[in-house]
């Protein structure tokens, strides 16, 4: 929220700099984003007099000036506004400055139909200070040629952008954050005159019917409204305008200026309605299946759990959102209807989530707006208008009443001591509650505190501790070193934290960067890698290609190798660990691991090298990426099933699944399908892994048995090889398995050297060579004890796949 020192002080008497202000706002939890002066953008830009202005001899329309910018000499410009006239005094900018209304910076030496230009009078429009763009600024004779524009106008003030938290609607108004300021001690609070406006006659809008079943969601729960007759609305006056445009609003008409002034300087929205354009009957229902055309030029589709303000023709406002353009006001308009209402701010952050509408209104009014301040915000609104545009007021108008919390604590004053470790006194605690509004009743050691009708934050006593704090400084709570422990501390991180700690650590230590992509992706890319579904895309997408929640982390890893590819970096390996969504219920969030590796950015580096050129990526690196990761993560590799059945994006033959029996699928690996690639426009090869963290086995709470200690053998260890002829379709994992069963006392190891096929070993069948480490523990083997093993192996294999040894 942005608002003006001037504007402030109209609701804080204090003397306190700028600096100071923004000190404390930031210290009483109102974190300052910027401080700049209002007219920063405009500070090159000085007062100047035309001495002479000639038609410019090839062209009807332009003149060649000669201007006194209060350089000493004067200068050539050629001006084509119609009012450029010898003896005007204008405002000039210089080449080098920057023109916000044209978005260029000004260049000098220019010839402009062959006159030289080197500078350039300005219009209000090009400076941005209005719309207003038919010709170039006057100013009164008595302007002091070559003084800044901005100190000559008065618009070099101060302007301060705050962040405001969700649960403080009070600070989303400048009387809020001065009431703040005040109880932290910077000034006194000054009083805003809220009494009724006299009426001069009966309002002829009756007050608002509410047609809501029972049982029917109502945003609205009081409607203050006030008909103002014979107003003369134009331009507001140019305080109010300068006001507006130093936070960042566009001045409409004097009428839509004030309801502005009173949102942004009480945190009250209103909106203004052309009463001569309203069509029968105004009531307050749920809002139909229908269409609104809203005053930001767009139709929005309504349906019943929003509330409007309608007449007989149908919407005229979506209630606490935005009001409806064919309502309203312009300069021709005469009579005003002013709405004050109260609403759920629940019910209005669904409809501004429904209906994508950012506004004004609905920041405020989401965070919980006063409800005291309904009629109130009405009469200042009142006042402002019968003092700017003059008219008569009528009756209120009002229907339904206020709904406030309520809300009463004990609180014991001990709390602040033992929450925050601040020593305050009760008096000084009293006091500061009490200059926050808060109402403090009783004596002793724990008082009633009733909460101010602008804080329905504040339910409990940590939140009034928490005032306390914020009042008295945050700098201030005491360090204090924790008390040392007497034992091991607990583990402090939840599982599925260390796993991806764990995770991180595995793949950055096998040589690959860690990347954070973004959770949304496109519908395209969502369908590809399983995903796409209805109920995970976005009702509210940022942009076209972010419109799904991602069910893979490996389109985001992707598309990042892509950028890099086109910039010249093909070889590339990349990890993220994060979150990917299946559905959208909470089981359906999942934290995978996942990885990419393309060209030849294998484990032992990427590129050409004088000993010797690195080969491009395949699956067996996305393999052992995986099963690094795994062993990290505490699951040894050779006792899960690895299966020949690869992911929706993997090559079908050089691919595979790592599961945990039939149900748990522990992750995949493989190469990039080449068909994919080509639609995701990479070029292979690209090898994947993605590990799904959550589906690994927990921990068991207690070890079922110790781990023994190491245990190494003085023995030799004994190795023996064997070829098996078998069947094509077995598998290598099934040999490994047998062969390591044969004698698990004496087998500390099986490995694969040798796979071959030909001619000579059958049709259909596939030799598989392996070496068989023994490593006796208690005694040297003697032949006889070898090949007892040995046969045992050749059995255990021949039994689980058919095979048969190699002559």
């Amino acid at each position: 929220m942005k608002f003006t020192l001037d504007w402030l002080k109209e609701h804080l008497d204090t003397k306190a700099s700028p600096d100071e202000i923004g000190k404390a706002l930031t210290m009483i939890g109102l974190e300052v984003e910027g401080i700049q002066s209002q007219g920063a953008q405009l500070e090159k830009f000085v007062v100047a007099h035309v001495v002479e202005a000639r038609p410019h001899p090839n062209s009807d329309h332009l003149n060649i000036c000669k201007v006194d910018a209060g350089t000493g000499e004067l200068i050539d410009v050629v001006c084509g506004a119609p009012n450029c006239r010898t003896g005007l005094k204008s405002v000039f900018a210089a080449p080098g400055t920057y023109i916000p209304g044209k978005d260029f910076e000004l260049k000098g030496g220019v010839v402009i139909r062959g006159a030289p230009s080197n500078g350039m009078l300005c219009s209000a429009a090009e400076l941005e200070l209005s719309d207003d763009h038919d010709g170039i600024i006057e100013l009164p004779e008595d302007a002091p040629i070559g003084a800044r524009y901005v100190d000559y106008a008065g618009i070099n003030g101060v302007v301060f952008d705050i962040s405001i938290t969700p649960n403080r609607g009070d600070a989303t108004g400048v009387y809020g954050i001065a009431r703040d300021l005040a109880a932290f001690g910077l000034g006194t609070l000054k009083a805003t005159d809220f009494s009724p406006v006299p009426s001069v006659g009966k309002s002829p809008i009756a007050p608002l019917p509410q047609l809501f079943a029972a049982g029917e969601d109502k945003a609205i729960r009081k409607f203050a409204g006030r008909y103002i007759a014979n107003v003369k609305n134009g331009p507001s006056p140019d305080w109010l305008q300068q006001r507006l445009r130093a936070v960042g609003l566009r001045p409409i008409n004097c009428v839509v200026d004030i309801t502005n002034l009173v949102s942004l300087g009480w945190g009250r929205p209103l909106h203004a309605y052309d009463a001569d354009k309203i069509e029968g009957q105004m009531v307050l229902r749920p809002a139909r299946n229908e269409d609104f055309d809203a005053l930001d030029n767009k139709i929005y589709q309504l349906d019943p759990s929003m509330s409007v303000i309608a007449d007989d023709k149908g919407p005229l406002c979506l209630g606490g959102v935005m009001g409806g353009i064919r309502s309203g006001v312009t300069d021709e308009t005469i009579n005003v209807f002013i709405e004050c209402a109260s609403w759920d701010a629940d019910l209005i952050a669904r409809t501004g989530r429904k209906t994508g509408i950012v506004s004004d209104a609905r920041y405020r009014l989401e965070r919980h707006v006063d409800p005291a301040l309904t009629e109130k915000g009405m009469e200042l609104a009142t006042r402002l208008v019968l003092e700017l545009c003059g008219g008569e007021a009528m009756e209120p108008a009002i229907s339904g009443a206020d709904i406030f919390a309520d809300t009463k604590i004990d609180f014991p004053l001990a709390e602040v001591r033992r929450l925050t470790g601040l020593e305050v006194s009760s008096g000084e605690i009293e006091a500061i509650l009490t200059r926050l509004g808060f109402d403090v009743e009783g004596a002793g050691e724990v008082r009633a505190v009733n909460v101010p009708s602008w804080r329905p934050d504040v339910t409990q006593k940590a939140d009034l501790v928490e005032e306390v704090m914020r009042m008295v400084g945050v700098d201030k709570v005491p360090v204090e070193p924790l008390t040392r422990l007497n034992h091991v501390a607990p583990l402090m991180l939840t599982n599925i934290q260390n796993r991806r700690r764990l995770a991180r650590r595995a793949l950055a230590a096998r040589g690959l960067d860690e990347a954070v992509t973004w959770s949304f992706i496109s519908h395209e890319d969502a369908t590809r890698f399983g995903g796409g579904s209805e109920e995970c895309q976005l009702a509210n997408a940022i942009a076209s290609d972010m419109t799904d929640m991602r069910p893979s982390l490996l389109p985001g890893l992707i598309a990042g190798a892509r950028r890099n590819a086109n910039r010249g970096f093909a070889d590339i390996a990349m990890f993220e660990v994060g979150q990917v969504f299946l559905s959208d219920r909470p089981e359906g969030q999942h934290t995978y691991a996942s990885g990419i590796r393309t060209g030849t950015a294998g484990l032992e580096g990427s590129g050409r090298h004088w000993s010797g050129k690195a080969g491009p990526v395949g699956v067996w690196d996305a393999k052992a990426d995986l099963a690094a990761a795994l062993d990290a993560l505490g699951v040894d590799i050779d006792k899960v099933q690895i299966l020949p059945e690869a992911a929706s994006w993997s090559h079908p033959g050089r691919g595979g699944r790592v599961a945990l029996g039939p149900k748990v699928n522990l992750g995949w690996f493989g190469e990039l399908h080449p068909a994919l690639a080509a639609e995701l426009d990479i070029e292979g090869p690209v090898a994947l892994f993605e590990i799904d963290l959550d589906a690994l086995p927990e921990p068991r709470r207690k070890a079922t048995k110790t781990k023994p200690a190491l245990a190494l053998s003085p023995f030799q260890p004994v190795s023996r090889d064997f070829a098996f002829i078998m069947d094509r379709a077995v598998t290598a994992a099934s040999v490994l398995k047998a062969a390591r069963g044969a004698d698990k006392a004496l087998i500390s190891d099986v490995g694969i050297f040798d796979v071959f096929e030909g001619s000579h070993v059958g049709e259909g069948n596939k030799s598989i060579a392996i070496e068989v480490t023994l490593q006796p523990r208690d005694r040297t083997l003697t032949e006889e004890e070898i090949d007892k093993v040995s046969a045992a192996v050749v059995a255990a294999v021949t039994k689980a796949t058919g095979g048969e040894l190699r002559k």
